[in-house]
């Protein structure tokens, strides 16, 4: 077979599939950071993503929670800010991430579009969200929708994550939570599990061979030619 035309001759690599299959294998629980969509005193999207952190405990994993409270709108102020500094910060620390939002006319909130504005896509020469998985939920106030997972989705494929094909959606939450704010059995309680348990094992399965997973031909030949030029500039001289 003919070699494909026009490709850079140092940036292409064969996929193999020794390439995936971690030299060595991580120990610790999968770490999966908790990001909701509402400051209400009684917030299902808070309550849910509650309930998913006492499922992920209980699957071995390390759940860790934002507080949205005190969070600053994107460009109100630096990234110095004690709250953006907090949330990078977990951001870093994660394997993983569950996000949960309500839907609010149609979309998802400001809440959570705001922390996740404040994700960059690079620090410090670090992709903090790049190879990293998530799950997305939300919560109804009416009938059941999925606009807002769908809306997440499309952000964590534009933050190049790597979103489970399994989902939530809870219809008229308000109905779902007993009087000590923990979710009633019910089927939206069982996909609640569902998407709980991929995500461990799409997080376990992923987090050491992240960088390959996410590794692209197109970074590859521009960092190539960027260092060559370099070169070029400085034997000029």
């Amino acid at each position: 077979m003919t070699q494909p035309k026009n490709l850079h001759p140092d940036g292409f690599r064969p996929v193999r599939a020794a390439d995936l299959v971690p030299a060595t294998h991580s120990t610790h629980p999968p770490r999966i950071l908790m990001l909701y969509g509402s400051l209400r005193p009684r917030s299902f999207s808070r309550l849910v993503t509650e309930e998913a952190a006492r499922i992920l405990t209980a699957l071995g994993a390390e759940p860790r929670f934002f507080d949205p409270r005190g969070l600053p709108l994107p460009d109100a102020t630096e990234a110095d800010h004690p709250k953006v500094a907090e949330l990078r910060d977990l951001v870093g620390w994660s394997e993983g991430m569950s996000w949960c939002s309500p839907e609010r006319h149609g979309a998802m909130t400001g809440v959570i579009k705001t922390q996740l504005d404040w994700i960059p896509l690079s620090l410090g020469g670090v992709r903090p969200t790049q190879g990293k998985t998530l799950a997305v939920m939300q919560v109804c106030g009416g009938s059941q929708s999925f606009n807002t997972v769908n809306q997440l989705r499309i952000l964590g494929r534009w933050m190049r994550m790597l979103t489970i094909p399994n989902q939530s959606s809870v219809a008229k939450a308000w109905d779902e939570f007993d009087d000590d704010d923990r979710m009633k059995p019910s089927p939206y309680y069982d996909r609640i599990v569902d998407v709980m348990e991929e995500l461990v094992r799409f997080t376990v399965l992923t987090r050491d061979i992240r960088d390959h997973l996410v590794d692209r031909y197109s970074e590859r030949v521009e960092s190539h030619d960027a260092l060559s030029q370099r070169v070029n500039q400085r034997q000029a001289v």
